[in-house]
Protein backbone atom coordinates (compact mmCIF):
# COMPACT_ATOMS: atom_id res chain seq x y z
CA UNK A 1 0.00 0.00 0.00
CA UNK A 2 2.64 2.62 1.29
CA UNK A 3 5.29 1.59 -1.84
CA UNK A 4 2.23 1.86 -4.60
CA UNK A 5 1.60 5.91 -2.88
CA UNK A 6 5.34 7.21 -2.35
CA UNK A 7 6.57 5.72 -5.74
CA UNK A 8 4.36 8.13 -7.10
CA UNK A 9 4.87 11.44 -4.74
CA UNK A 10 8.21 10.79 -3.70
CA UNK A 11 11.06 11.93 -6.75
CA UNK A 12 13.48 10.44 -4.70
CA UNK A 13 11.68 6.63 -4.67
CA UNK A 14 13.51 5.24 -7.39
CA UNK A 15 17.31 6.67 -6.73
CA UNK A 16 17.34 5.41 -3.29
CA UNK A 17 18.30 1.82 -2.43
CA UNK A 18 15.24 -1.02 -1.69
CA UNK A 19 16.56 -1.35 1.82
CA UNK A 20 15.89 2.43 2.17
CA UNK A 21 12.57 2.00 0.85
CA UNK A 22 11.52 -0.85 2.75
CA UNK A 23 12.61 1.42 6.28
CA UNK A 24 10.52 4.04 5.41
CA UNK A 25 7.63 1.79 4.53
CA UNK A 26 7.70 -0.54 7.77
CA UNK A 27 7.80 3.22 9.70
CA UNK A 28 4.75 4.33 8.18
CA UNK A 29 1.09 4.03 9.36
CA UNK A 30 -2.21 4.58 8.01
CA UNK A 31 -3.98 7.85 10.23
CA UNK A 32 -7.69 8.63 10.15
CA UNK A 33 -8.66 11.44 11.88
CA UNK A 34 -12.36 13.08 12.86
CA UNK A 35 -13.12 16.73 12.23
CA UNK A 36 -11.59 18.88 14.78
CA UNK A 37 -8.41 16.35 15.70
CA UNK A 38 -5.45 17.75 16.97
CA UNK A 39 -2.75 15.55 15.26
CA UNK A 40 0.12 17.49 15.77
CA UNK A 41 0.65 19.99 18.94
CA UNK A 42 3.91 21.55 18.06
CA UNK A 43 5.10 19.09 21.24
CA UNK A 44 7.24 16.64 19.15
CA UNK A 45 8.28 15.61 15.61
CA UNK A 46 5.14 13.84 14.78
CA UNK A 47 6.42 13.07 11.22
CA UNK A 48 5.90 13.64 7.27
CA UNK A 49 2.17 13.77 6.73
CA UNK A 50 0.58 13.15 3.03
CA UNK A 51 -2.63 14.01 3.00
CA UNK A 52 -5.11 11.10 1.09
CA UNK A 53 -7.93 12.52 1.78
CA UNK A 54 -9.84 15.22 3.37
CA UNK A 55 -7.98 18.89 4.79
CA UNK A 56 -5.94 19.42 7.60
CA UNK A 57 -5.26 23.15 8.87
CA UNK A 58 -1.62 24.33 10.04
CA UNK A 59 -1.57 27.29 12.52
CA UNK A 60 0.82 28.72 14.98
CA UNK A 61 -0.55 29.79 18.62
CA UNK A 62 0.10 32.72 20.91
CA UNK A 63 0.51 32.15 24.31
CA UNK A 64 -3.13 34.22 25.10
CA UNK A 65 -4.45 31.42 22.73
CA UNK A 66 -4.80 33.07 20.02
CA UNK A 67 -4.40 31.42 16.71
CA UNK A 68 -2.97 32.16 13.10
CA UNK A 69 -3.47 29.86 10.14
CA UNK A 70 -0.61 29.29 8.08
CA UNK A 71 -1.48 27.42 5.05
CA UNK A 72 -4.35 24.29 4.81
CA UNK A 73 -3.39 20.89 3.49
CA UNK A 74 -5.77 19.09 0.84
CA UNK A 75 -5.60 15.54 -0.94
CA UNK A 76 -2.01 15.32 -2.28
CA UNK A 77 -0.32 17.92 0.19
CA UNK A 78 2.65 16.97 2.12
CA UNK A 79 3.60 18.63 5.47
CA UNK A 80 7.28 18.77 6.28
CA UNK A 81 6.94 21.30 9.09
CA UNK A 82 4.98 18.58 11.27
CA UNK A 83 9.08 17.51 11.36
CA UNK A 84 11.31 19.19 13.03
CA UNK A 85 13.41 16.41 13.96
CA UNK A 86 14.27 16.25 10.07
CA UNK A 87 14.66 19.66 9.47
CA UNK A 88 16.74 21.79 12.42
CA UNK A 89 15.96 24.69 11.21
CA UNK A 90 12.28 24.58 12.54
CA UNK A 91 12.68 26.12 16.22
CA UNK A 92 8.82 27.09 16.24
CA UNK A 93 6.11 25.25 17.32
CA UNK A 94 3.26 24.45 14.77
CA UNK A 95 -0.16 23.19 15.54
CA UNK A 96 -2.11 20.79 13.18
CA UNK A 97 -6.01 19.79 13.31
CA UNK A 98 -7.92 17.92 11.27
CA UNK A 99 -10.80 20.60 8.95
CA UNK A 100 -13.49 17.62 7.98
CA UNK A 101 -12.44 13.53 8.27
CA UNK A 102 -9.13 12.83 6.88
CA UNK A 103 -7.28 10.36 5.87
CA UNK A 104 -3.22 10.78 5.82
CA UNK A 105 -0.03 8.40 5.34
CA UNK A 106 2.29 9.27 8.25
CA UNK A 107 5.94 8.45 7.86
CA UNK A 108 8.00 8.33 11.40
CA UNK A 109 10.10 11.79 11.71
CA UNK A 110 13.28 10.00 13.08
CA UNK A 111 13.07 7.19 10.67
CA UNK A 112 12.44 9.95 7.90
CA UNK A 113 15.34 11.76 9.20
CA UNK A 114 17.63 8.75 9.27
CA UNK A 115 17.31 7.77 5.25
CA UNK A 116 17.64 12.01 4.96
CA UNK A 117 20.59 11.61 6.41
CA UNK A 118 22.15 9.22 4.30
CA UNK A 119 20.79 9.90 1.32
CA UNK A 120 21.31 13.38 -0.06
CA UNK A 121 18.38 13.41 -2.63
CA UNK A 122 15.92 12.94 0.28
CA UNK A 123 17.17 15.48 2.49
CA UNK A 124 16.96 17.74 -0.82
CA UNK A 125 13.17 16.34 -1.43
CA UNK A 126 12.91 17.67 2.59
CA UNK A 127 14.43 20.94 1.93
CA UNK A 128 12.45 21.79 -0.95
CA UNK A 129 9.07 20.81 0.37
CA UNK A 130 9.61 22.58 3.33
CA UNK A 131 11.08 26.44 1.72
CA UNK A 132 7.68 26.09 -0.62
CA UNK A 133 5.61 26.03 2.35
CA UNK A 134 7.68 28.93 3.63
CA UNK A 135 5.68 30.83 0.65
CA UNK A 136 2.94 30.25 1.83
CA UNK A 137 3.66 31.71 5.22
CA UNK A 138 4.75 34.71 4.21
CA UNK A 139 1.88 35.71 1.97
CA UNK A 140 -0.30 35.16 5.10
CA UNK A 141 2.24 37.28 6.47
CA UNK A 142 1.95 39.96 3.71
CA UNK A 143 -1.80 39.89 3.93
CA UNK A 144 -2.11 40.03 7.54
CA UNK A 145 0.51 43.25 7.72
CA UNK A 146 0.09 45.02 4.58
CA UNK A 147 -3.64 44.36 2.96
CA UNK A 148 -7.04 46.31 3.86
CA UNK A 149 -9.41 43.95 5.22
CA UNK A 150 -11.38 43.78 2.12
CA UNK A 151 -8.89 43.09 -0.43
CA UNK A 152 -8.02 39.99 2.14
CA UNK A 153 -11.26 38.90 2.80
CA UNK A 154 -11.83 39.13 -1.48
CA UNK A 155 -8.52 37.03 -2.03
CA UNK A 156 -10.00 34.11 0.33
CA UNK A 157 -13.34 34.04 -1.16
CA UNK A 158 -12.08 33.88 -4.86
CA UNK A 159 -9.52 31.43 -3.53
CA UNK A 160 -11.40 29.21 -1.46
CA UNK A 161 -13.86 29.28 -4.51
CA UNK A 162 -11.44 28.13 -7.19
CA UNK A 163 -10.17 25.56 -5.04
CA UNK A 164 -13.49 23.58 -4.64
CA UNK A 165 -15.12 24.93 -8.14
CA UNK A 166 -18.22 26.59 -6.38
CA UNK A 167 -19.43 29.31 -5.95
CA UNK A 168 -20.90 28.81 -2.44
CA UNK A 169 -18.33 28.59 0.61
CA UNK A 170 -19.84 26.14 2.90
CA UNK A 171 -17.94 28.12 5.91
CA UNK A 172 -19.35 29.79 9.41
CA UNK A 173 -17.81 33.35 9.64
CA UNK A 174 -15.96 32.49 12.73
CA UNK A 175 -13.99 29.67 10.43
CA UNK A 176 -13.38 32.31 7.43
CA UNK A 177 -12.05 34.51 10.55
CA UNK A 178 -9.88 32.09 11.92
CA UNK A 179 -8.16 30.98 8.60
CA UNK A 180 -7.35 35.38 8.21
CA UNK A 181 -6.46 35.48 11.39
CA UNK A 182 -8.87 37.94 12.32
CA UNK A 183 -12.19 38.76 14.41
CA UNK A 184 -15.68 36.78 13.61
CA UNK A 185 -16.98 40.61 14.24
CA UNK A 186 -14.28 42.00 11.37
CA UNK A 187 -15.03 39.55 9.11
CA UNK A 188 -19.20 39.49 9.30
CA UNK A 189 -19.01 43.05 9.15
CA UNK A 190 -16.93 43.51 5.46
CA UNK A 191 -19.37 40.34 4.19
CA UNK A 192 -22.30 42.33 5.37
CA UNK A 193 -20.70 45.27 3.22
CA UNK A 194 -20.02 42.93 0.28
CA UNK A 195 -23.56 41.57 0.57
CA UNK A 196 -25.04 45.38 0.37
CA UNK A 197 -22.85 45.87 -2.25
CA UNK A 198 -24.80 43.43 -4.47
CA UNK A 199 -21.25 40.97 -4.47
CA UNK A 200 -21.88 38.13 -2.15
CA UNK A 201 -25.00 36.63 -0.72
CA UNK A 202 -24.73 35.58 3.09
CA UNK A 203 -27.07 32.62 3.96
CA UNK A 204 -27.00 30.14 6.79
CA UNK A 205 -25.60 27.71 4.43
CA UNK A 206 -22.47 30.11 3.93
CA UNK A 207 -21.17 32.67 1.98
CA UNK A 208 -22.49 33.21 -2.44
CA UNK A 209 -20.58 34.79 -4.63
CA UNK A 210 -23.18 37.02 -6.85
CA UNK A 211 -20.24 39.20 -8.64
CA UNK A 212 -16.71 37.06 -9.25
CA UNK A 213 -15.80 39.89 -11.68
CA UNK A 214 -16.34 42.86 -8.73
CA UNK A 215 -14.94 40.50 -6.10
CA UNK A 216 -11.79 39.71 -8.33
CA UNK A 217 -11.22 43.61 -9.30
CA UNK A 218 -11.25 43.92 -5.12
CA UNK A 219 -8.36 41.63 -5.36
CA UNK A 220 -5.95 43.94 -7.19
Amino acid sequence: MFETVYKEIFPFWEKIPDVEREYICQNSCALTCPPGENIHDGSECSGVIFVRSGSLRLYMMSDEGKDITLYRLHRGDMCMLSASCVLNAITFDVFIDAEEETECFVISGPAFAAVSERNPAVRIFALETAVSRFSDVMWVMQQILFMSMDRRLAIFLSDESARTGLDTITLTHGQIARYMGSAREVVSRMLKYFAGEGIVEVSRGGVTILDKKRLRQLTL
